[in-house]
């Protein structure tokens, strides 16, 4: 049986809707998120800031908004690239530009509940440029983590409270695998 999308809430940035008995969130003017996997030298880029929802700080991937860097944000979401999107979000998050970025496709965050989708891009030939940090408000914290010691920081960053982002299963992919064939 079909049933037509109802809208129960809006807010700025946020819709709540209603399809049937199935509630779900979607991002209002569909907008859109590109996340970066900046990897060089062994190393790879994260980011540490609070989030209200959760009240706690998290550990993630490098991501933003797209058309989030547009003026005013009139039609900045079709109006910007992913590719640049994510350029921008990484020297603003993390101080490094990419010599080269790599569209590696659209992933649906929780799609039980979330319409949010983003793009993952990966970030090549990494240059650092400046402290990061974020726009003004943003307060990230950025850490540059040896890949050979991502389970270590990964556990010691949630020992210490912090929340941890479903996308760095990205990077623990690998030992969770060698754990599930034990």
């Amino acid at each position: 049986m079909h049933h037509d999308e109802e809208i129960a809430w809006e807010g700025k940035w946020v819709v709540a809707k209603k399809r049937g008995r199935w509630e779900y969130v979607s991002r209002a003017r569909s907008i859109r998120a590109a996340v970066i996997l900046a990897v060089e030298d062994g190393h790879v880029l994260l980011v540490e800031q609070f989030r209200t929802p959760l009240q706690r700080p998290c550990i993630e991937l490098p991501a933003g908004l797209i058309g989030d860097g547009v003026v005013d944000g009139e039609g900045g979401a079709d109006d910007e690239h992913a590719l640049d999107a994510a350029g921008r979000e990484l020297e603003e998050e993390t101080g490094y530009r990419a010599a080269e970025l790599v569209d590696a496709g659209e992933f649906f965050s929780s799609p039980g509940m979330v319409t949010e989708s983003f793009t993952l891009v990966i970030a090549k030939g990494l240059t650092k440029v400046g402290d990061g940090g974020g726009v003004s408000g943003e307060d990230i914290t950025v850490h540059r983590v040896p890949l050979s010691d991502i389970e270590g920081f990964v556990a010691r960053q949630r020992a210490s409270g912090k929340a941890i982002d479903v996308r760095m299963l990205i990077l623990l992919a690998s030992g969770l695998l060698t754990a599930a064939e034990r």
